[in-house]
C-alpha cells in the first residue's frame, strides 16, 4: 500500500476544518423585545419594503410595527372597526402593495368577521369586506390569511372549517368547503381542541397549504376551485397555527409547543419533518415569519394570558429560530477519472442550524466553494 503523501493528509485536514467553522462559529439568535402594553399580539408578517415586522393584537384596532432593535409604532389604527375586535392572521401583498388583516370579534361581542386591507404607503384603509355566514349554529373565526400573485385574499374559518376567498375588489364569498376537513379526529382537551383551519401560505404553483390545529393535519388547497387534499406527513403537527414558506421551500409550521421544519419532493403530496424546536409554553407562540436573510422568527405574544382577560402585560417577543445543532446528511469521495480534468475531492451535504440545505465541495489543489 503506498503511503499517503503530507499534502493529502493537509487536504483532508483542512476540508474539516473549515467544514466544522462553518457549523459551529455563528452569531447568537436574533432576540426582539418590544413594548406596547396590553398588545398581545397573535398575527406577525415581515414588511420586506419597509424591513420591519407588523403585528396585531387580541384588544386593540391597531397594528404595529416592530423594528429590528425592538422599537414598536403605531402603524394603523383603525376607529371604524368595533372596539375590543381582534386581528388576528396578517398578510402582505407586495404586488399591490397592501396589509391584510383578518378582523375578529369574540363573545360577547356581536359578530363579526371581515378582511381588512389598507395602503402600506398612505397606511389608509382601501377596504373592508365581511366574510359571509354559513348560517351554521357556530360562530366563525376569521384567522389565517393567505395571498395570490391575482391579489386573492384567502382567509380560514377556524370554527366551522372552510376557506373564504376575497378577491382584489373586495368581494368574498364561501372558497373551500371540503369533506376532508372533518374526517379526522380531533385532539381532546387542549387549548386548540375548538380551533379548526388555522393558518395558511400560498405556494407560487397554484395551491394553498393550510394547517388545522385540533387534528393537526396540514392539506393542500388548489387555489383555482378550492378543492383539498391531505398531505401526508411523517408526524402530525398538533397544535399547529401559524405557516410560513421559505425561499428554497422548506415550510415552517409554529404551535405554542414547537417548531417545525418540513419539506417535499413532490409539490407536497407528501412531506417529511426533518427537524423542530421546542419553545416555551408560556410564551405562547401563535406565528412564524420569515425576514431578512432568509431569518426564521416566532411571535412570543403570551395570547393565552390575553385569552384568559389578563390586561397587565406590556413586553412581548419576536425570537429568532435556529436548530441546535448541524447535520452532514451526505459525504463522499470524488475521485479523478478520464472524462474529467477537475483535481481529486471531498462533498458534504449539510443542513446547518439555520435549517437550510448548504453543500461544501473541496479540491486537492486546496480550492473550495458552497
Amino acid at each position: 500500500m503506498a503511503p499517503i503523501k503530507p499534502s493529502a493528509i493537509f487536504f483532508f485536514f483542512f476540508f474539516f476544518f473549515q467544514l466544522f467553522l462553518s457549523l459551529t462559529l455563528a452569531r447568537k439568535p436574533h432576540q426582539i423585545d418590544f413594548r406596547s402594553p396590553n398588545l398581545y399580539p397573535e398575527g406577525l408578517v415581515w414588511d420586506s419594503s419597509a424591513q420591519h415586522f407588523i403585528v396585531g393584537s387580541l384588544h386593540h384596532r391597531t397594528l404595529v410595527s416592530v423594528s429590528d432593535a425592538g422599537v414598536a409604532e403605531n402603524l394603523i389604527h383603525d376607529p371604524d372597526l368595533p372596539e375590543n375586535v381582534s386581528i388576528l392572521g396578517l398578510a402582505i401583498d407586495s404586488i399591490n402593495n397592501r396589509l391584510l388583516a383578518a378582523v375578529h370579534a369574540a363573545a360577547p361581542l356581536p359578530e363579526f368577521n371581515a378582511l381588512a386591507a389598507y395602503d402600506l404607503r398612505s397606511r389608509r384603509r382601501i377596504s373592508l369586506t365581511s366574510l359571509p355566514s354559513s348560517n351554521s349554529n357556530r360562530r366563525p373565526v376569521a384567522n389565517g390569511i393567505a395571498v395570490d400573485f391575482k391579489g386573492n385574499a384567502f382567509v380560514t374559518n377556524s370554527a366551522e372549517n372552510f376557506i373564504w376567498k376575497v378577491d382584489k375588489h373586495g368581494s368574498a364569498s364561501i372558497f373551500s368547503k371540503s369533506a376532508s376537513y372533518s374526517s379526522h379526529p380531533i385532539t381532546a382537551n387542549e387549548v386548540y381542541s375548538s380551533s379548526g383551519l388555522n393558518g395558511a401560505v400560498y405556494v407560487s404553483k397554484g395551491y394553498l397549504l393550510v394547517v388545522q390545529s385540533n387534528t393537526g393535519k396540514m392539506y393542500k388547497v388548489d387555489a383555482d376551485d378550492g378543492t383539498a387534499r391531505l398531505v401526508l406527513l411523517n408526524e402530525d403537527l398538533k397544535g399547529a397555527d401559524g405557516i410560513a414558506m421559505r425561499r428554497d421551500g422548506v415550510v415552517l409550521v409554529v404551535s405554542y409547543r414547537k417548531l417545525w421544519f418540513l419539506k417535499s419532493q413532490d409539490s407536497w403530496g407528501e412531506g417529511v419533518v426533518y427537524d423542530g424546536i421546542d419553545l416555551d409554553e408560556e410564551k405562547f407562540a401563535t406565528a412564524v415569519a420569515v425576514g431578512g436573510e432568509g431569518r426564521v422568527y416566532v411571535l412570543n405574544g403570551y395570547v393565552k394570558e390575553g385569552l384568559n382577560g389578563n390586561l397587565g402585560r406590556e413586553r412581548f417577543g419576536i425570537e429568532e429560530m435556529r436548530l441546535s445543532r448541524s447535520w452532514i446528511l451526505e459525504f463522499r469521495i470524488c475521485p479523478p477519472n478520464s472524462f474529467s480534468t477537475d483535481p481529486p475531492c471531498i462533498t458534504a451535504m449539510v443542513i446547518n442550524s439555520y435549517g437550510n440545505y448548504r453543500t461544501w465541495t473541496m479540491h486537492s489543489d486546496h480550492s473550495y466553494y458552497l
